[in-house]
């Protein structure tokens, strides 16, 4: 009896299997359904069958949502199964209009599935494709992508060619954005080869070795490379990988006008959105050409407006440092000051240096000490926890004596030698014998009226 039952499951098993429409069988076929409230399984008229659909689809979706969150995959594609056959076998006039939702999730599904295998993938991206043609170049782009990142460079780029010659009627003027992505990612692979023949003829020129075919290849794939990445780039977005390469093309060949005037555009034109790279590529390629310290520093001073904690404020403070001009070195005092503000700077050895340094001069000569006061002031109420606690200074000595040594002597002057920090670490860098903790101790008592509470400085001891 018990043999026939199963005989009778696995037959009926096998007839649903069957049943399955396209979509459904690219996922994982002949799934178990886990346990679903009983409404989704009771027959039901006609009428009632379209008033609890769109609950039931709601249900489902969100089983679907919950699987995924929690990250079981198989669970996952059980329920978005279901949904798809409870869309064939809805029989209402109303659009429902699932076939993104469907890509989306059932992309996501087969990204994460451990039994997933990439014919799996591209069968069911190939009919995703046929789902809906507003979507066709989005999920040919996606295609693509998985592609590539399962190192399948040719394959990707014979996608992007197909999708590159696709005429659908008036839709093909509607996605011209997504047809411009197309051809900028096909530009991207071009570059690809590109560098890769130019490694090859680097190469062999090092051997005295000549490649004709290598060369004329290169030159080929720089042609089509330069032509999609130059147009992607005019239309107004983030395109920072796209500018690197084409940059590096320009470059290459020696147009280092025409790579100056896509880094100026990139980075100055107001139609692009705001964005802290097009200035790091600027600047980068400024210095690497040997421009004007003015035009570094105009590339950099922007950068600082946009993201005051970037790595090349370090370089923009050392340039400032080393101005003649007063105006540029209390702007370099200014920028060390907000480069600190930031947690990621704590315990970085080079700021505190450039701190120390700066303020240490400003010390000596007795000039300028308003520029300290006015960085100080609207810091002096959480500088002291966030920097310069006991236990900061028991761990920055442990871990890094060149970093305690810089921090309590900016420690000393801002909050004098009855500072917490300063007190730790000098009298465990005297204790250690270490020279220069002992020179630090005298260089701040010999200063005492100097950095004795800078907030409480009296105007007249402030010289302009």
């Amino acid at each position: 009896m018990d043999s026939f039952l199963e005989e009778e499951e696995e037959a009926a098993a096998a007839a649903a299997a069957t049943k399955k429409a396209a979509v459904g069988s690219a996922l994982l076929p002949a799934l178990r359904l886990p346990s679903l409230p009983p409404y989704l399984y009771q027959p039901v008229s006609s009428h009632e069958y379209k008033l609890n659909f769109k609950k039931s689809k709601e249900v489902c979706l969100s089983y679907i949502q919950d699987a995924m969150l929690r990250k079981q995959w198989k669970r996952a594609a059980e329920f978005l199964t279901f949904y798809i056959e409870s869309l064939e076998k809805d029989f209402s006039t109303e659009y429902m209009g699932p076939s993104e939702m469907i890509w989306r999730i059932g992309t996501e599904i087969l990204c994460h599935h451990s039994h997933n295998s990439m014919k799996e993938f591209n069968s069911f991206i190939e009919q995703m494709k046929t789902l809906g043609v507003k979507r066709y170049l989005k999920v040919c782009l996606e295609h693509a992508f998985h592609l590539l990142c399962n190192g399948q460079i040719d394959e990707a780029y014979q996608n992007l060619l197909l999708a590159e010659s696709w005429r659908f009627g008036e839709q093909t003027a509607i996605q011209n954005k997504e047809m411009k992505l197309i051809q900028a990612y096909r530009g991207l692979l071009d570059y690809y080869s590109w560098s890769k023949q130019k490694n090859i003829l680097l190469q062999h020129g090092q051997d005295g070795l000549e490649d004709l075919s290598v060369e004329q290849e290169m030159h080929s794939c720089f042609r089509k490379a330069a032509m999609n990445l130059k147009e992607i780039i005019k239309i107004p977005g983030v395109w920072d990988l796209f500018v690197k390469c084409y940059v590096d093309l320009l470059e290459f060949y020696g147009d280092h006008n025409e790579a100056r005037e896509v880094l100026n555009e990139y980075a100055y034109n107001s139609k692009f959105p705001a964005n802290p790279n097009a200035h790091v590529y600027l600047y980068q390629f400024l210095k690497r050409h040997g421009e004007s310290k003015k035009s570094l520093l105009s590339a950099l001073k922007i950068l600082h407006d946009i993201v005051p904690s970037h790595e090349l404020m370090i370089d923009f403070n050392i340039m400032l440092q080393k101005s003649k001009k007063r105006k540029k070195r209390r702007l370099g005092l200014e920028v060390i000051f907000a480069v600190l503000d930031y947690a990621g700077w704590k315990e970085n050895v080079k700021a505190w240096s450039c701190l120390a340094r700066q303020v240490k001069q400003i010390v000596i000569s007795e000039k300028h000490l308003d520029w300290i006061k006015q960085e100080w002031n609207p810091r002096k109420d959480w500088w002291p926890a966030f920097h310069f606690s006991r236990y900061l200074a028991k761990r920055n000595w442990q871990e890094n004596e060149s970093l305690s040594y810089e921090k309590a002597l900016v420690a000393g002057i801002l909050l004098g030698k009855d500072c917490k920090y300063f007190k730790y670490v000098s009298r465990r860098g005297c204790k250690a014998q270490v020279k220069r903790f002992r020179v630090l101790k005298k260089f701040l008592n010999k200063h005492n009226p100097v950095y004795l509470r800078i907030s409480g400085l009296s105007d007249s001891s402030v010289q302009p």
